[in-house]
This record gives structure tokens, sequence and C-alpha cells, in this order.
């Protein structure tokens, strides 16, 4: 996945020598292929919702496919339904997401899309030996629980930690929670290192 190596050079660019890294759905599966091929730069890997494999192509990659520029607003906000939220989300943050989504040209999501379905999964593909926190919504319809426990038993140490009554999308729907949780893993790592 070359964005793997885009926020590797990122971080270099900043003199970022080591870094707390959470990644959520499909941002997940960066993070893990960060941490899996970064090992020194990965200090704590935070995963939310995050795909265990995404080799199956999605039934939404044909309609991804027939993209063209400019990609249209509604089309952008229609894809979110893709996901289920069974709590409120801010207008204003689906709207900011809507806007990031209109932000990439087509070729974008189609290669972005792509790559991650045509990529071996990270922790097929090597090792992961950063602390991590996985965070699941218990409703989670697209990443079930046998995925997660699967992905938390390849990471030595991983620690899991269930969002009942959440669904994919944990992250919008309890971004204070999930602060809060990463916060406290983040520090405890933190603690950890410094001695």
């Amino acid at each position: 996945m070359e964005v793997v190596d885009d926020v590797a050079a990122l971080c270099e660019c900043l003199g970022v020598k080591r870094a707390h890294v959470l990644g959520s759905s499909s941002g997940g599966y960066v993070a893990q292929q960060l941490a899996a091929t970064h090992p020194d730069l990965v200090l704590s890997l935070v995963l939310v919702g995050a795909p265990l494999s995404l080799q199956t192509r999605p039934a939404f990659a044909d309609e991804v496919e027939q993209l063209a520029d400019p990609v249209s607003e509604k089309w952008v906000r229609d894809s979110l339904a893709w996901y289920r939220l069974l709590h409120a989300v801010a207008p204003d943050y689906i709207d900011d997401r809507v806007r990031d989504g209109l932000a990439m040209p087509a070729a974008i999501w189609k290669a972005s899309l792509r790559g991650l379905y045509e990529a071996v999964p990270p922790t097929e593909a090597g090792s992961i030996s950063a602390q991590t926190l996985i965070i699941w919504g218990a409703h989670d319809h697209l990443q079930p629980r046998s995925h997660q426990e699967t992905l938390a038993a390849r990471i030595p140490g991983a620690r899991f930690t269930i969002y009942q009554g959440t669904g994919h999308l944990v992250l919008w729907e309890c971004p204070e929670r999930v602060a809060a949780d990463a916060g406290a893993f983040v520090g405890e790592v933190t603690q950890t290192a410094g001695n």
C-alpha cells in the first residue's frame, strides 16, 4: 500500500522518530501495515473497527469504479450510508467527511479502494510488535467478532475492547469514549517506555 510509504515519509519530514498511531476502519488496515513494515516508527497502535483482511472485493467497488470527476456531493453523502450508525453523529461532522470525499478525485477513490483489497493482509505479510489496543463495536456489520479475535491473537499482547450498542464506525459514534480509552492506553505505553 503506497499510503504507508507516504505516512512514513511524512513522519521523516516532520522529524517524528516514534509515534502513537490510531487507525479507524480501513485506516486501521493502513495503521497495521505501517506497524508491520516500520516497527521502529510505531510506539503503540490503536485499531478501531479495523479489518483483519480486505481481500474480498467489496460490493460497492463497482460503484467506485464508475466514478468520474467531478465526484458528486450526492454520491459522497450517499456512500456514508454504507455504514449503519446506531448513535447520532453531529451533522457538521458528516458534512466534514463529505468535504473530505469531495476533495479526492475519482482516480484516488479507485486507486485507494483497489490498494486496500489487493494488498496482502498486514498480519499475514508481517508481524506487529507494537503494543496494541483493538476497539470493536459489538454491532459491526462489516467486521465480525471472530475476525477481531483473530486479529488480537496475531498481535502479541493485544488488548481487545468491545463497545456494546455500537456499529462499525465506533470513532464516529463514540468519539469521546474512544479518545479517553486511547489516551489512557497511550499514557500507559508512554509511562512503560519511559521506565
